[in-house]
C-alpha cells in the first residue's frame, strides 16, 4: 500500500461527479462526514483506526500521467478536465478522532472540509481504510476483554483477504489490545512484536516428537513453546514436552517464555490435564497456550469452563471479523458553505428509516465524563460554534426517542472535544503516534467504558445526543422538507 499511488483507488462516480462540478464551474466549500450506524458484532463500542494511512492517501494525493492516460481510454473523460486532474491535490481541512478512542454511532470520525470535488474524491478511500481498520480493531478489543488480562497474539495472516488486509489487519489488532503478531512485515512497518511458535510439520519432520522438541528448545531455549497436539496431547505431547524442559532445567538453563501450544480437541479438558501434568512435574509456571478457531464468545466460554489457557492465538474469526465482515461506515454531506456570508448552510439526507436521516451542519462532538469515575456519561454531537460550561447543569436527549432525558448536574462532569484538526488549507499539522502507543490510548479509553458497556452480549448502549441547536435545525429541516414533499394520497 506504501509502495503505491493510491489516487484510483475510488469508485468510478466519485470521478465523473467531479467532471460534473468541472463543467459547471463551482468554488463550493462543504463539509462531509464519515460515521457508522450500529455498533460491529451487536457491541456497545468501536475502536477507530486507520487515520494514518488515511493521512498517507491525502498527503500523497495526486494523478499520475498513467493515471491519466488511463482515464483517457475510457472514453468518458474530456481533455480539458484531465488536464485540471493533472495539478490536482488537497487544498482542504481534516479534521477526525485520533485512532485508539472509543467511538459510538452516528458522530462523525471524520469531518472533511474542502471543495466540494476535493471532499467528494476522498470518499471511497477514506471509507475503505477507516471501514477496514475500525472493524478489525474493535474485534481484537472484544477478543481481548474476553481474555480477562491474558496476552492476545494475532495469527490470521494466511486466512485475511488479500495482503493488505493480513497487514493492515494486524495493525489494528494491535491497536485493538494484542500483544503480538505472526505478521513479520507488520512488525517490520509499524514496529510491533512479532511472536508465533512452529507448526506440526516441523513435528512431522522429525523420526520422533521428542526429538522435534528437543531440537527446537536448543535453538530457541528462551522461547521455547512447544505444539503438543500432532499426535496425542496427554500421552504423547504433553509428556515429551516435560522432558525436554526437565532435561533443560538439569542443563542449567533458565526457563522462561516456556510451555505448551494446543491447537485441536477439548481445549478445557485438555488445557486443565495439561495443567495438572506440569505442575506435578515442577512446571507450573509454563504457558498453556490455545489456538484452534477462537474468538471472544468461544474464550469467554473456556474461561467459565476453568479453562487452564494464559495464552490465546486467534486468527480466522479476528482478522477477518467472521461474525461481522463489514463496519458500515457512511461519508454523507452535511452542510455547503455560503458564498455571501461564509456560513454553513445545513444539508440533510431523508429516509423512511429514521436511524438513516443524517445529521446536518459543519458539527463537532463533546464527550462528557463523569467527574468522580472517569466513566463516560455521553457524547454530545453539537454545532462548532457552541461552548458549554460544565459547571451548569445540562440536559441530555435522544434526539429519536425524544422523551428520554437526562439532567447531569454541574460539576459533576467534564467535557472533552474528541475532533481534532488533523490537515489544514492542505497542509497535514497532525503526527500520528506509534502503533504501541495507540494501543496504549485504546487501552486507556477502555477504561472509560462502564462493565455494562463492554459486555459481550446485550451491552448498553452508551448516548450519543445532539445539542439543543443542533437538534433544531434538524427538526426544522424536517419540517420543512416533509412540506414541500407533500403529496395528496
Amino acid at each position: 500500500m506504501r509502495a503505491t499511488n493510491l489516487t484510483l483507488l475510488t469508485d468510478l462516480y466519485e470521478l465523473t461527479m467531479m467532471q460534473g462540478y468541472f463543467k459547471n464551474p463551482t468554488d463550493q466549500v462543504v463539509v462531509f462526514d464519515a460515521f457508522y450506524r450500529h455498533n460491529p458484532c451487536d457491541g456497545g463500542y468501536a475502536i477507530a483506526a486507520g487515520l494514518e494511512q488515511i493521512i498517507e492517501y491525502v498527503r500523497d494525493l495526486h494523478f499520475h500521467p498513467d493515471d491519466i492516460d488511463y482515464l483517457r481510454t475510457l472514453g468518458i473523460f474530456d481533455t480539458d478536465f484531465l488536464e485540471y486532474l493533472r495539478g490536482f491535490h488537497f487544498t482542504g481541512d481534516i479534521y477526525a478522532i485520533p485512532e485508539g478512542t472509543v467511538v459510538f454511532p452516528r458522530e462523525p470520525l471524520l469531518k472533511v472540509v474542502a471543495p466540494v470535488m476535493e471532499a467528494q474524491l476522498l470518499e471511497t478511500a477514506i471509507l475503505n481504510i477507516l471501514n477496514h481498520q475500525s472493524l478489525i480493531a474493535t474485534k481484537a478489543s472484544r477478543v481481548v476483554y474476553a481474555a480477562k488480562g491474558d496476552g492476545i497474539m494475532e495469527f490470521g495472516l494466511r486466512r485475511a483477504q488479500g495482503p493488505d488486509a493480513g497487514i493492515y489487519g494486524a495493525r489494528a489488532a494491535m491497536i485493538g489490545g494484542c500483544i503480538g503478531t505472526s505478521n513479520v512485515l507488520t512488525g517490520q512497518m509499524f514496529d510491533v512484536p512479532v511472536k508465533g511458535t512452529h507448526a506440526h510439520s516441523w513435528i512431522m519432520s522429525f523420526p520422533d516428537e521428542y526429538t522435534a522438541f528437543k531440537t527446537y528448545a536448543k535453538l530457541y531455549p528462551d522461547s521455547c513453546i512447544l505444539l503438543v497436539d500432532t499426535y496425542d496431547v496427554l500421552d504423547s505431547g504433553i509428556p515429551n514436552a516435560i522432558r525436554v524442559f526437565q532435561e533443560m532445567r538439569d542443563a542449567g538453563i533458565e526457563l522462561k517464555g516456556y510451555g505448551i501450544r494446543i491447537d485441536s480437541g477439548d481445549l478445557a479438558y485438555l488445557s486443565k490435564k495439561a495443567y495438572k501434568m506440569l505442575s506435578e512435574a515442577g512446571f507450573e509456571d509454563a504457558v498453556i497456550s490455545a489456538s484452534s478457531d477462537l474468538d471472544e464468545y468461544l474464550i469467554d466460554s473456556l474461561k467459565a469452563q476453568g479453562a487452564k489457557i494464559n495464552s490465546w492465538g486467534v486468527g480466522t474469526n479476528l482478522i477477518t471479523a467472521k461474525d461481522c465482515p463489514a463496519f458500515g461506515g457512511v461519508y454523507k454531506l452535511a452542510a455547503i458553505k455560503n458564498r455571501e456570508d461564509d456560513e454553513f448552510i445545513p444539508k440533510i439526507k431523508l429516509s423512511e428509516n429514521s436511524e438513516k436521516v443524517t445529521n446536518p451542519g459543519n458539527k463537532t462532538i463533546y464527550r462528557i465524563y463523569d467527574r468522580e469515575t472517569g466513566k463516560i456519561r455521553a457524547d454530545l454531537i453539537c454545532l462548532v460554534d457552541e461552548t458549554f460550561d460544565d459547571s451548569k447543569d445540562m440536559i441530555i436527549f435522544d434526539p429519536i426517542e425524544t422523551w428520554k432525558k437526562t439532567k447531569i448536574k454541574g460539576g459533576t462532569y467534564t467535557l472533552r472535544e474528541l475532533l481534532v484538526p488533523i490537515f489544514e488549507k492542505g497542509r497535514c499539522v497532525y503526527t500520528s503516534p506509534t502503533v504501541m502507543e495507540i494501543r496504549d490510548i485504546c487501552a486507556r479509553e477502555k477504561e472509560t467504558l462502564w462493565d455494562e458497556t463492554l459486555r459481550l452480549v446485550n451491552p448498553h448502549e452508551v448516548y450519543v445526543d445532539l445539542s439543543d441547536k443542533l437538534y433544531r435545525i434538524k427538526s426544522d429541516l424536517l419540517e420543512k422538507m416533509s412540506l414541500e414533499n407533500l403529496k395528496y394520497q
